[in-house]
């Protein structure tokens, strides 16, 4: 594989972003190619078997652009197609989920105590925090629940705003979510409204998101697997979505510092 091709990465709307701006940050000298797939806008709400469909045709996109590796930047989608992802792109590319990462952040900072996953249902009713987690570090209670409201919610741009304080204290004020010691956000979408969920926890739980230990993790694979961008001159950075949204490209800058050119691919007709 080229060291100086593309990273692909990809999610169903803009919540792949916050990774991908973590990851600009870490390392500069790569290029991205980013795949939002809005004409599928929530994942969290699909089947198992079309998040599969969904993924692998985005795969087989970002490998036809190049792409030496395919981060899956959407927790649904890592929940449910990661294993037939990896298996479609062999050793053609470098495959890398979002969830492993957190598991082994969570297992190996926390003893005895509990820490709370909130997510899409998809991610939710496959356990799989709870699994791979426990399997870990088996001291550990995880308890979880599905907010299904919030990734809409933060697509459209409502968060930093009432309507998001609401629905974050509606979901929060359960009684199993209570005496934790760290919350996992388990959607890439939720680091947008990371300063609201610490402010209704008075800052007394940590706050898990993916993008800062994710892009860590992608950089560690990528040097083991020899893959870091040599530092030559890299081309711009490109964004896909399969149905162009307003939104979208409004919310664009909060990760890039100014707007950013959407190419819209029409791959499912």
């Amino acid at each position: 594989m080229n060291t100086d091709a593309p990273i692909g990465i990809f999610d169903s709307g803009i919540g792949g972003l916050t990774v991908a701006g973590a990851i600009q940050a870490l390392m500069p000298d790569e290029q991205l190619i980013y795949f939002g797939d809005t004409a599928h806008f929530p994942y969290g709400e699909k089947s198992p078997e079309a998040i599969r469909n969904y993924s692998l045709r985005i795969s087989a996109f970002l490998l036809h652009k190049g792409c030496k590796a395919i981060l899956i930047a959407c927790n649904s989608a890592s929940s449910v197609a990661y294993t037939q992802v990896k298996k479609y792109v062999g050793n053609k590319a470098l495959v890398v989920n979002v969830i492993d990462p957190i598991c082994q952040y969570a297992a190996t900072h926390y003893h005895q105590t509990r820490i709370g996953v909130i997510g899409t249902r998809a991610t939710i009713k496959s356990e799989v925090y709870i699994k791979r987690i426990k399997k870990l570090n088996p001291a550990l209670e995880v308890p979880s629940m599905a907010t299904p409201l919030l990734a809409p919610m933060i697509e459209e741009g409502f968060f930093n705003h009432t309507i998001s304080q609401t629905v974050i204290h509606s979901y929060l004020s359960g009684k199993h979510f209570q005496n934790l010691s760290a919350l996992i956000l388990g959607c890439t979408h939720y680091p947008l409204i990371k300063k609201e969920i610490r402010e209704y926890y008075k800052k007394e739980v940590e706050i898990i998101d993916s993008a800062n230990i994710v892009a860590h993790h992608l950089h560690r694979k990528l040097a083991e697997n020899k893959l870091l961008h040599s530092g030559n001159q890299k081309t711009a950075h490109r964004f896909f979505v399969s149905d162009y949204t307003r939104s979208f490209e409004k919310s664009s800058h909060l990760f890039f510092g100014s707007a950013i050119h959407l190419v819209e691919e029409k791959l499912f007709h």
